[in-house]
């Protein structure tokens, strides 16, 4: 989803004022399914439209998208998060040699039971990441 509309319509409906710069960086996620770095973000922002953003309009806009649920975070380690515009249920591969996240083929890992969580808390999710390298 690129179209300028459907854009707005989707931020409007997640409850997102869409902002010329919050439309770019929307505009960049949601073009296919994808897993972009907010250094990736933020350069392809400032390349490809017509305004420019600043890192912490793209941190903060990437927060925001996350916490209304149209992207998913995905932390590979504590230094290295990406956004990914599939936010259905699925696993990802991350090449330690190359730093790209890839998607698991559905149906491939099957996790049939998890343990009860402790007292007082509930699962909100659950994130595999299998990590490879080059051979």
């Amino acid at each position: 989803m690129s179209n300028r509309d459907d854009i707005i319509k989707k931020l409007k409906s997640s409850g997102i004022s869409p902002t010329s710069q919050r439309i770019d960086i929307a505009q960049i996620l949601f073009a296919k399914p994808q897993h972009l770095s907010a250094e990736q973000i933020l350069n392809k922002v400032n390349e490809e439209s017509n305004s420019k953003a600043s890192k912490a309009t793209i941190y903060n806009t990437l927060g925001l998208f996350a916490k209304k649920g149209l992207v998913k975070e995905v932390i590979v380690d504590p230094s290295k998060v990406f956004y990914d515009s599939n936010v259905s249920r699925h696993f990802h591969f991350f090449n330690t040699d190359t730093g790209i996240l890839t998607d698991i083929p559905d149906g491939a890992i099957n996790v049939d039971h998890l343990p009860e969580s402790p007292e007082g808390t509930v699962s909100t999710g659950l994130e595999v990441i299998v990590r490879i390298k080059n051979s």
